[in-house]
């Protein structure tokens, strides 16, 4: 949920709660951006927006399927998938001719697509028409083959001057209490460098990380009932967040990536959840400028895989949210260029027993792969734990199982995280399982704007203006993209980079295998309901100080 969003819930990044429609959308490669690097800094609104907080209209599952209808196929499985796209890896003695063979076994229509970077699986392209989980089903079962599955979609003591750190009663402003309940100020005089030496991956819609200008054609749409006209060809200013890449943090941003274009368009975020969840990670701190971040000296790597609503209209990327092949090979792609911590606001839901049956559909093994690749190159990773509890999915009943926090859970050095409200209370949509490890502060949309946690990013009345409940139709105008605000989110997208930020401190102080991480963070944590181990908690919120003194460091 984001603060003053309507019907927005954030754990895949769904944009305004309907669907995008548009005509002839084609699921082919994604078009160069026309960016030019000469552009401004951003103006900056240094007060929250004075709004309100709006409840969810409709349940994540049904949102989700309702934003894929048009673009992507719900299968057997439950899970929403791309057609026409089945992924696989075959066995590493199996050459391309044997491939090529073995998948015009399974689809008469099969063609290996050309090898992409950061990947050790193929993606495979048949007629959309054809049901994919019954073509990777059928491959699956073939002895040439490790694992197939279709291309699932996958929906972000030192007190700090910040001046928007501590709350301010009079514009009924909560502050960020999120940081102030897992101990941070105790855990900075411990260990003031913040991760200085860590480089950590947000792996999201992209980040605000460089000044520019587009020019794009922005075509007509219809959303939410709504038809909006053809703007034609836009010149349209774009900043980097001065709170995530200014005051001399230059240098901060590693080896940005697009998983979706294949590195051919640089990971600008046209949503604001990445540069969101990025600013938890790392804001820009005691600087007395807004707000603080937990892990303030951190590099970040921006690692673009799920798409939002303008990536879709300027043609940068073929669906709002996520598929597989593109998570795995940013997955991949961060373990292989110098991240150490990857940040994973993201999920999407499937079946319960993917850990005894990991490929049967609903599963996601290609993810799974990543995530083990990742973890056996010295990468911690934190997943969100899914914002589902309050869902009511036909295929899955209830608090449907998150796919990517099930598989963190199995994996030793990577954590699933749930979320906590400002009274330590489970966050009412988060989820709950036997999968769940961590817990960290998420918010709570409906104690108002108190609820929420708070940081730099674009100013969604400027940049929403295809949602009809932010901008009139009749004032529909093209978006801009270099204008900041202090925006409340809310969700498991929320709590995980928490969960990240502290990891990279403990990183920092020399604890470096993602496992002894991992049992650091979950040995020091306060433990919050049942005692010991449980399904809305896990070991329990996760504690900085805790944490950082359980190493034995004084103070």
């Amino acid at each position: 949920m984001r603060l003053s969003r309507a019907g927005f819930t954030f754990i895949l990044c769904a944009l305004a709660g309907s669907a995008l429609i548009l005509r002839g959308q084609s699921l082919g490669p994604t078009r160069p951006l026309d960016i030019q690097d000469i552009g401004l800094p951003a103006v900056e609104q240094h007060i929250p927006l004075s709004v309100d907080a709006h409840a969810a209209g409709t349940t994540e599952s049904l949102r989700r399927l309702a934003a894929a209808r048009d673009t992507g196929r719900v299968g057997n499985s439950g899970r929403v998938y791309t057609p026409g796209r089945v992924i696989a890896r075959f066995r590493d003695e199996i050459g391309m001719p044997d491939r090529r063979r073995v998948a015009r076994l399974a689809s008469d229509t099969a063609d290996i697509l050309p090898p992409a970077p950061n990947a050790d699986f193929d993606v495979i392209r048949i007629d959309p028409a054809e049901d994919a989980e019954a073509v990777a089903s059928d491959l699956a079962g073939r002895a040439e083959v490790v694992y197939a599955q279709a291309a699932y979609r996958e929906h972000a003591a030192l007190v700090p001057n910040d001046p928007l750190y501590p709350p301010d009663p009079a514009r009924n402003y909560p502050g960020q209490w999120n940081l102030k309940m897992i101990d941070l100020e105790r855990a900075w005089d411990i260990q003031p460098l913040a991760g200085s030496t860590v480089t950590v991956a947000v792996v999201d819609t992209g980040m605000a990380f460089r000044n520019a200008t587009l020019t794009v054609n922005i075509p007509a749409f219809t959303n939410m009932g709504v038809r909006y006209p053809a703007l034609g060809a836009q010149t349209i200013p774009y900043s980097a967040a001065p709170q995530l890449v200014g005051g001399g943090a230059a240098g901060r941003i590693v080896a940005p990536f697009d998983a979706i274009s294949n590195g051919v368009n640089p990971p600008l975020d046209f949503d604001g959840h990445g540069t969101h969840v990025a600013g938890t990670i790392g804001q820009l701190t005691n600087d007395n400028v807004d707000v603080a971040g937990v892990a303030y000296n951190v590099k970040l790597m921006p690692v673009k895989v799920l798409g939002s609503f303008w990536d879709v209209l300027f043609g940068s990327a073929p669906f709002e949210g996520g598929s597989d092949d593109d998570v795995a090979r940013g997955i991949r792609y961060a373990a292989d260029n110098g991240a150490k911590i990857i940040n994973m606001s993201l999920g999407s839901s499937g079946p319960a027993n993917c850990g005894t049956n990991p490929r049967q559909d609903g599963c996601s093994p290609v993810i799974e792969d990543a995530m083990r690749y990742a973890v056996g190159k010295g990468v911690f990773i934190a997943v969100a734990g899914g914002n589902e509890f309050e869902d009511v999915d036909p295929q899955f009943g209830r608090n449907p199982t998150s796919v990517i926090a099930e598989i963190a859970s199995r994996i030793q050095g990577a954590v699933s995280v749930a979320a906590v409200d400002p009274t330590k209370n489970r966050a009412f949509y988060s989820s709950t399982g036997s999968y769940i490890e961590l817990a960290a502060p998420g918010g709570n949309s409906r104690l108002g704007r108190p609820g929420f946690v708070f940081q730099q990013t674009f100013d969604f009345t400027v940049t929403d203006t295809f949602d009809p409940t932010i901008v009139p139709p009749a004032q529909f105008r093209a978006p801009r993209f270099d204008v900041m605000a202090i925006i409340g989110y809310t969700g498991t997208s929320m709590a995980t980079p928490h969960v990240s930020g502290v990891a990279a401190m403990v990183m920092q102080q020399g604890i470096t295998t993602p496992a002894a991480i991992e049992a650091a963070l979950e040995k020091s944590a306060i433990d919050l309901g049942a005692a010991g181990k449980d399904d809305s908690f896990g070991f329990g919120l996760v504690d900085a100080r805790n944490a950082l003194f359980g190493l034995g460091l004084s103070k």
